[in-house]
């Protein structure tokens, strides 16, 4: 059985209007710490925003160089201008902000935690602020991810007591925004939420790993920082259903589901969990729900354009292709399908320009690697058949 998992880069995925009392305390009843051995590298929540020596140093250098320019001035242009700290994306590993500065590297969340904890060594006000557009899914093999966006604000520190942020005094700060990002609403969130969306992304790329024993402990940390966020709960529940103990795997669904009654990823993994369990018209009642709040699924497309890959059907998959890169237009995989496809029907045209998509949108440095070397064979494949018509 194949459960949805959520990988939190950089948000919470939207919940109800209104609903259910916010979760104060963590659930203990839904934590099995005698099943899963504690790793010895586990980073304590004050860790996540730390500054290393050397970034303390390079703060002492952004204050002494100023030069007229204010602070939150300063540090944007570190960030953004690439003969300073020449910042690459990298969304291999969420890093901590020490981590992020040591490597230059690091997804949104890394850089977004590596520029408040900067903020704040300079006196800045920090304010993180999660878009509240439709979240962006990825895959790693058989567990699905959803990701937000968040981004933030900074401020001098405003001498009367209303919270007021004015161009002038403040700047916005954002990797990778999404398009028209600025006409999108916002919500402001907290830096406890920040900390346990860091703990979910490692909770998450670890289990992607294999590595269940850490990413139980990065579930539960996430849960015992911030109990209100619920996704943390949706992990536990994949951790527990790779582990085996699908009766704790429901147990944890139908808790964070009480609460976000409406949240599709959880709906989706509860369907799932209690079909499993034999439960099906328990089953069938979520999915039925699940339907109605979403026809057409994350990769719904996809699925069915890698279905007709398989038969052969190259004009139907390249529809179905076409359809989710018109949903997410910046999702390498859906790219490097579509070209693939574009290929078996002899658009070499097409075919190039998604692979070179597929490449520029990628966000690791192995899968980067991956569709240059393809892009390069595709191109000679291109020469050739240019060179010598009839013959490939």
């Amino acid at each position: 059985m194949k459960l949805l998992s959520t990988l939190m880069f950089a948000a919470l995925l939207a919940g109800c209007a209104s609903g259910p009392p916010a979760v104060t305390a963590p659930e203990r009843a839904l934590f099995t710490d005698a099943a899963f051995r504690k790793p010895a590298d586990l980073i304590t929540p004050e860790q996540v925003f730390e500054l290393s020596p050397e970034m303390k140093a390079y703060a002492g250098k952004l204050r002494s160089s100023l030069a007229g320019k204010s602070k939150h001035q300063a540090l944007y242009e570190a960030l953004y201008q690439r003969d300073q700290l020449r910042l690459e994306y990298d969304s291999e590993t969420t890093r901590t902000a020490a981590e992020a500065f040591a490597a230059r590297a690091g997804n949104c969340m890394s850089l977004v935690i590596m520029t408040a904890a900067f903020a704040q060594e300079l006196g800045l006000e920090v304010q993180f602020q999660r878009i509240t557009s439709e979240d962006t899914w990825s895959r790693a093999g058989s567990l699905y991810f959803s990701s937000g966006h968040v981004n933030l604000v900074l401020s001098k520190p405003n001498p009367v007591s209303e919270r007021t942020y004015d161009t002038m005094r403040s700047i916005v700060i954002d990797f990778l925004p999404p398009p028209d990002a600025e006409l999108m609403p916002t919500e402001i969130i907290s830096q406890r939420t920040v900390v346990a969306m860091y703990m979910n992304n490692r909770a998450a790329e670890t289990l992607v790993q294999g590595k269940l024993d850490d990413a139980y402990w990065w579930a539960r940390a996430a849960i015992e920082y911030e109990p209100n966020f619920l996704m943390g709960y949706n992990t536990l529940s994949t951790v527990y259903q790779r582990h085996g103990d699908i009766k704790m795997a429901e147990s944890t669904l139908r808790f964070a589901h009480q609460h976000e009654p409406l949240n599709t990823v959880i709906l989706f993994n509860l369907s799932e969990v209690t079909n499993a369990l034999g439960k099906k018209d328990e089953s069938a009642r979520y999915k039925a729900e699940l339907e109605r709040l979403e026809p057409y699924p994350p990769f719904y497309f996809f699925h069915i354009g890698q279905k007709a890959m398989a038969a052969g059907d190259y004009q139907k998959a390249r529809s179905m292709f076409v359809r989710e890169v018109q949903r997410a237009p910046y999702y390498h995989e859906f790219h490097f399908w579509l070209a693939k496809a574009s290929f078996e029907l002899g658009n070499l045209k097409e075919a190039d320009k998604h692979m070179a998509l597929a490449l520029m949108n990628s966000t690791t440095r192995g899968d980067s690697a991956i569709y240059a070397g393809k892009l390069a064979n595709l191109r000679l494949y291109e020469t050739r058949a240019r060179l010598r018509p009839g013959e490939i």
